[in-house]
């Protein structure tokens, strides 16, 4: 009864067993149990052997060593036993995380899959939307069909009941012995009646004949639309660079002692190329100092031995350039991706002196172009006015010379030409004249864009007389330079 109370206070305070476990813990005790009643047995029989010769007091210390013998195989063999559900417990846990690693890894894949079906719905859902488009016109079609079939059904339920009629009458007709002249004119009715009917059968094949085209020409969309990407690789062919003259070896320009030999001894420069002539060789952004102007920071490009104030930069098309007039006087964008530096900006750096423009143009073939401008820049004022005078370049010239051409932009164009807001309807703000296709700042369209309306709201370069180039990037840089080298 002792060893009975003692295993069951141990298992209560000592032992959680899962429900799993049940049944081994329960043979576990029961062998507990069982294990001390032989040894028991055992002792009693050798005690009472000896009851003559030992003294009682003997014989209660032998019963206490023994009981604690007896409690101490029976832990041990508990011990042995929660030794062995550790290590089941252990097995099992082991087993259910590589379960949940399998099941982390399906779920991982599922999620690819996922993925890939989403991108695949989305295609299908534009296919859809074309195939929706074509489906209205067939129904269109025909419905007009239809209603032709029906006026022609109708046109002859009433020739039918015409026949029958005249049917009714030739048989009155033989019983009276028609004269000739109604036997011709009966004649003459059934050959309309006939001719009639045949005309209808030929108006139901020509029916049935437009429905097979009808089919035949909504295959032939669907083989149109996978044409038109072979199309599109054409047309980039046609509007890129191939067949122009290479760009020449630059050749540095003379710099004005007024403007790019200067240096502040704070070490702000009034312009890059200032900046350059301090010592700076590396490209990147950097604080200058205008004169009159307060510090601002721009992107100086180290080339041809100098260095190039860049005022606007278009790779990618990952900045919209459709905004308003503040935005283009002020400047947006990232110096180090896209940015428009900002007609203030630009203005504050040219009227320190005299300088050059220079447009570098790169279409979707990799072809790179440039040409080269004097200009004269004015404030605001004048809406920033640009007059171009061309020096050199590797391709036509699409600007109008010697011209005032005015900065506009959607929200401010003072300049509608025959009811045309030419940055409304091209995007972005520009030097417009006549509302040409060159816009260095329209929207950023890549050649597999469909539709010629928005395409022509993309980055063009036109010359007046010859034909538009695709470009892919755009680059334009100012320098100072001595205009009588030139001359």
């Amino acid at each position: 009864t002792q060893h009975s109370h003692t295993a069951k206070t141990v298992c209560r305070e000592g032992l959680s067993i899962p429900k799993g476990e049940a049944e081994n813990m329960k043979i576990v005790l029961i062998f507990l149990f069982i294990v001390p009643l032989a040894p028991l047995a055992q002792a009693e029989k050798d005690y009472s052997s000896f009851d003559s010769a030992v003294s009682p007091e003997t014989k209660s210390r032998f019963a206490m060593l023994d009981d604690v013998r007896i409690l101490a195989n029976g832990l041990l063999q508990l011990g042995h036993g929660l030794k062995d559900f550790v290590h089941k417990t252990k097995g099992q846990m082991n087993d259910i995380f590589q379960k949940l690693y399998i099941f982390d890894r399906s779920f991982y894949e599922l999620s690819l899959q996922t993925s890939e079906i989403k991108e695949e719905e989305e295609q299908l859902r534009q296919t859809t939307a074309r195939l929706q488009i074509n489906n209205e016109e067939i129904k269109n079609l025909s419905q007009e069909m239809n209603l032709k079939i029906e006026d022609l059904i109708q046109n002859k339920i009433q020739l039918q009941e015409k026949v029958w009629g005249l049917e009714d009458k030739v048989t009155k007709l033989a019983i009276i012995q028609p004269s000739m002249q109604e036997t011709e004119e009966i004649s003459s009715l059934k050959a309309f009646v006939e001719e009639q009917d045949n005309h209808i059968k030929q108006l139901l094949r020509i029916v049935e004949d437009q429905h097979t085209q009808l089919d035949r020409q909504h295959n032939q969309i669907l083989e149109l639309e996978h044409k038109l990407n072979h199309i599109e690789l054409h047309e980039l062919a046609e509007n890129s660079f191939t067949g122009e003259q290479t760009e020449p070896e630059a050749i540095p320009f003379p710099l004005r002692n007024t403007t790019a030999g200067s240096y502040t001894p704070h070490g702000v420069t009034p312009d890059c190329t200032a900046l350059y002539n301090s010592g700076v060789r590396s490209s990147g952004v950097y604080t200058i100092k205008p004169n009159g102007s307060e510090a601002f920071d721009v992107y100086c490009e180290m080339k041809f031995g100098s260095s190039w104030t860049v005022i606007q930069n278009r790779v990618d098309g990952s900045l919209d350039f459709n905004r308003t007039w503040d935005a283009y006087t002020n400047g947006f964008g990232d110096l180090n991706e896209e940015f428009w530096l900002g007609l203030n900006k630009t203005h504050s750096i040219t009227k320190q002196g005299d300088y050059i423009l220079r447009i570098e143009l790169q279409d979707w073939r990799e072809n790179k172009r440039y040409v080269q401008y004097a200009f004269i820049l004015g404030g605001p004022e004048t809406d920033y006015t640009l007059q171009l005078q061309r020096i050199s370049g590797s391709i036509p010239n699409a600007l109008p010379e010697q011209t005032e051409l005015r900065f506009s932009t959607a929200d401010h164009n003072m300049d509608i030409i025959n009811n045309f807001n030419c940055p409304e309807n091209y995007l972005g703000g520009w030097w417009h004249s006549e509302c040409e296709e060159t816009n260095l700042n329209g929207k950023y369209v890549a050649p597999r864009s469909r539709g010629r309306v928005d395409r022509r709201k993309g980055l063009y370069w036109k010359p007046k007389k010859g034909r538009y180039y695709l470009l892919k990037s755009t680059k334009i840089m100012v320098h100072p330079t001595d205009l009588k080298s030139f001359e």
